[in-house]
Parts: structure tokens; sequence; C-alpha cells
């Protein structure tokens, strides 16, 4: 049974810190795309990064280009999304998914097809 983890959420200030982790287990081979997908109280879910194992491209949403950095996705299957310079917006719920290779959008949300149970972000003064 396949298996997503994610850890790391937590309480920051603006312009802090998190670096979020995924584990996830029990796909086959040919879902080797792991994206992080969040959403805040009253909005749709949206992409905010994906990495492939098999050649380590990677994408960002608009939004957090520059400020977030998604790495990982090696052997261990662990994926990490380092955030830096946190915003008060950035507050959400995230999200890790898996799916298979890229055939559209990065981002189009029901080409990932397995979720883990999320982990609380929140970002406050």
């Amino acid at each position: 049974q396949v298996q997503v983890v994610e850890s790391g959420g937590g309480l920051v200030q603006p312009g802090g810190s998190l670096r979020l982790s995924c584990v996830a287990s029990g796909f086959t081979s040919d879902y080797y795309v792991i994206g992080w997908i969040r959403q805040a109280p009253g909005k749709e879910r949206e992409g905010v990064a994906c990495i492939s194992k098999r050649d380590s491209s990677t994408y960002y949403a608009d939004s957090v280009k520059g400020r977030f950095t998604i790495s990982g996705h090696n052997a261990n299957n662990t994926v990490y999304l380092q955030m830096n310079s946190l915003k008060v917006e950035d507050t959400a719920v995230y999200y890790c998914a898996v799916r298979k290779p890229l055939g559209g959008s990065w981002d189009s949300i029901p080409e990932y097809v397995y979720w883990g149970q999320g982990t609380q972000v929140t970002v406050s003064s």
C-alpha cells in the first residue's frame, strides 16, 4: 500500500524558514514525480513545487520561486521543501503528493493520485 507522510510544519514568523520532509513508499516505479501542494482556508489547492526522481527536474509556482527549494527524491524516497523568506500568505496545509510523469501542467491537481495527510504551516507575527 502506498504511504505518503509529511512532517516539519509549525509556526514561524514572517521572514523565517521551515523545511518540510516527505517520505513516500509503496508506489510503483512509474510514479516518480513528487510534488508539494498547499491549501489555505477557504481556497482551492494549488501546486507549490514538484521534482522528478528520474532527472531531478523541478517546477515552482511563481509565488514561491526564489524562496522555496524542492530537493531529494533519492533512493530513500525522501523529498524536502526548504521554505525561506516566509510570508503570511504562505500559511496553509501543505501536502506531499505523488503522480506519474508529467504529460501536461505540472500543477494539475487531479494528476496527483497519492496524498499525505498534510502538515500545517502558519506564518504569523
